[in-house]
């Protein structure tokens, strides 16, 4: 498989580069090149809002910082977490008077390096707060929500914290709203090919051309369980099925939802896939209201999907609706 790159150690810095370059009135880099921050900082009664996570997975999360959404990312090497130390060098430079709250997407090195950040940060005397993300059914079964990988489903969270904290909401209000946010989503993906990682250029798993993996994790995890490829309706069905079966959602209420292409799957396959994710809700009398479909959360090109369903209230949907400035988060009707 081939790959564009100078070379294997400076991709995630050859990428920054060309990211705030293209965009400089949205973004700019931090004291570190490896800390992007939106270029107009917003104002210090208001709770900033950032995350750290490894390079590969793009336009997530680099591509989500700007006015209402994300203060900074701190960007890692290629799959991989970035160290405590710098995540902390990206808390300090977006801390403002009313504190931080640091996202973390619950996968192992993410989550031990972005709480030892928090903790430093206590320590000197700032009030940053870790939000823990999970939303991957496939990772670990109902009532046990707690030990569940972060998935594209995170980008609720994302979205609807940043355009709170544009209202002033105190960290603590923040906090509460990510746990109903997070606590109404759910997540479950598929993949029929493999990326090819830029580390080693090996496929990341291997899989027959007749089958799928249920439950793929966004590092090429395994999944859960093989089916034989068949139809978008099919598939879709046995997706929405199992989502259903993990969070009860009634007939009459309104969702969002989710389609993330996983890097190799074409707009054409997502809106076919989105069509009968409606038809399914249709048919259950669920009320599907301002979707977002595209490739948002990638592992480089592999071939697959996600479905992530958000049972909002009305203050989420709004703030699902609000207005933002951000490179590759798309406008939201």
């Amino acid at each position: 498989m081939k790959k564009l790159y100078n070379s294997k150690n400076s991709m995630p810095d050859d990428m920054i580069d060309g990211f705030v370059n293209a965009y400089p009135d949205i973004v700019k880099k931090g004291s570190n090149n490896r800390v992007v921050l939106r270029t107009h900082k917003k104002d210090k009664n208001k709770v900033s809002l950032l995350i750290g996570n490894g390079s590969g997975h793009e336009p997530i999360a680099m591509g989500f910082v700007g006015e209402g959404i994300l203060d900074a990312n701190v960007v890692g090497d290629i799959f991989a977490a970035p160290s405590s130390d710098l995540i902390l060098e990206g808390i300090k430079e977006t801390y403002n008077d009313a504190g931080s709250i640091l996202l973390i997407s619950r996968h192992e090195g993410d989550v031990i390096n972005g709480k030892a950040a928090c903790v430093d940060a206590n320590d000197e005397g700032m009030n940053v707060k870790p939000f823990l993300m999970y939303d991957d059914i496939s990772s670990a079964p109902k009532g046990k929500e707690e030990d569940r990988r972060g998935a594209a489903g995170t980008i609720f969270i994302y979205k609807i914290l940043g355009a709170a904290a544009e209202k002033n909401m105190t960290i603590e209000e923040l906090m509460l709203l990510g746990e109903r946010v997070r606590s109404n989503t759910r997540t479950l993906g598929v993949a029929i090919n493999s990326g090819i990682s830029p580390i080693t250029n090996k496929s990341m798993f291997t899989l027959p051309d007749d089958e799928v993996f249920i439950g793929m994790g966004v590092h090429g995890e395994p999944g859960v369980a093989r089916r034989k490829l068949t139809t978008v309706k099919d598939l879709v069905f046995f997706m929405m099925s199992k989502i259903l079966e993990d969070k009860d959602i009634k007939s009459g209420t309104t969702v969002i939802v989710l389609i993330n292409g996983m890097g190799g799957s074409t707009l054409m396959e997502l809106y076919s896939v989105f069509n009968e994710v409606n038809k399914f809700l249709k048919e259950k009398l669920i009320e599907n209201v301002s979707p977002m479909i595209g490739s948002f959360s990638t592992t480089q090109e592999t071939a697959g999907f996600s479905i992530s369903l958000l049972i909002p209230d009305d203050l989420m949907l709004s703030l699902w609706r609000a207005p933002h400035i951000t490179p590759n988060f798309p406008l939201i009707r």
